[in-house]
């Protein structure tokens, strides 16, 4: 079976994203590089969304970005600003096609539908594919959207709803977001922080129905799209192996307080590009300990009193909106940090420190 140099293991954000850096600065211009990915075809599946709070390689995979949002509970709205750090939202089928017409001129990267098609005996593996131990104690983000299209001018194309707290919670905590990517078309999704055990939350077509013509009062619309995943708010199994190095998720690339992943891992594969020539002897790449510190209090928290979560988040926006941001982001220096943790109910998560 032939060999390579370097092997990625899962061909998805995280495993094209690494190809692509490395391609484009030329680090694999005499090396080959083996990329590992069953799926059938690349189309979109995702939509990966992100505060820009620092450049990446990929703005001409922004399907729409956004300089105001709002937070809703039941009764209150706070309408925000973010243009220091507009949030993006990256059609992933885009994202697809950029990188894979760009890898495909490179003829030392080949693509394999199993890992059993090579020897990777001799070859330095990058892994996206994480190791998950089952616990139904644990928590995850799970969610499902839709993309719809109105009949009429609805949305408000220059405004997203990152929250709205004002649905069912179900002993959880839950919320819809909405990414209104024109005045007639936009992204409505329910998402939930809870175990995952509970199938009682996952009636996801009838929650969004309800939303968009009860909560929203839209009753001509079309579906277009649909996504649905889950994301750990744990991190996976670590074990450290020779010639080997997690990415993505697997690497612990994803913030456990919020989900998010994408800029986290355009991160990492710059670190591994820095570092290419002695990748085999540098240390582990990983979130800032503070936020690792921070989060688990956070989850704590939200695993004990998901009651109480809608008005946390709404009070933690009654920061600077650049601050929460910078903080959600790792990016927050130590004052901003106080800032934040001052919002916070400060008996509920001394508590936390201790359960």
């Amino acid at each position: 079976m032939k060999e390579f140099d370097y092997v990625i293991i899962g061909g998805g954000c995280a495993g094209l994203s690494l190809a692509y850096e490395l391609d484009i600065h030329k680090k694999l211009s005499d090396k080959t590089l083996a990329i590992i990915e069953p799926r059938q075809e690349y189309k979109k599946d995702k939509t990966w969304s992100f505060w820009k709070v620092t450049p990446h390689n990929f703005d001409d995979c922004v399907k729409k970005s956004w300089e105001n949002f709002s937070i809703n509970v039941p009764g209150k709205t706070n309408y925000l600003e973010c243009k220091n750090y507009p949030y993006q939202s990256i059609d992933s089928g885009l994202f697809y096609k950029k990188i894979n017409n760009k890898l495909r001129e490179n003829k030392n990267i080949s693509y394999f539908k199993d890992i059993k098609e090579i020897n990777i005996k001799n070859s330095f593996v990058f892994n996206s594919v994480p190791e998950i131990k089952k616990n139904h104690l644990s928590l995850w983000q799970h969610f499902c959207g839709v993309e719809i299209e109105t009949h009429n001018n609805f949305f408000d194309e220059e405004i997203f709803n990152l929250m709205d707290f004002d649905c069912e919670q179900r002993e959880s905590v839950h919320f819809f977001y909405t990414l209104p990517y024109s005045k007639r078309k936009a992204l409505v999704e329910t998402t939930w922080l809870s175990k995952m055990n509970d199938n009682s939350q996952k009636d996801y077509d009838e929650q969004i129905k309800n939303y968009i013509e009860k909560h929203l009062k839209i009753k001509n619309y079309e579906i277009t799209y649909k996504e649905e995943g889950a994301i750990p708010l744990f991190y996976p199994l670590y074990e450290k192996k020779k010639n080997q190095i997690n990415i993505g998720t697997a690497g612990g690339m994803t913030r456990l307080s919020t989900g998010y992943t994408f800029l986290n891992i355009q991160h990492h594969c710059k670190f591994i590009r820095e570092n290419f020539e002695n990748i085999s002897n540098v240390s582990r790449f990983e979130i800032n300990k503070k936020y690792q510190f921070l989060d688990d209090i956070f989850l704590r928290v939200l695993n004990k009193h998901p009651e109480k979560m809608s008005d946390i988040f709404f009070n933690m926006f009654k920061t600077s909106p650049k601050t929460v941001i910078k903080f959600l982001s790792n990016k927050s220096n130590y004052l901003e940090d106080v800032s934040i943790i001052l919002r916070m109910p400060k008996w509920t998560f001394i508590k936390a420190l201790f359960y």
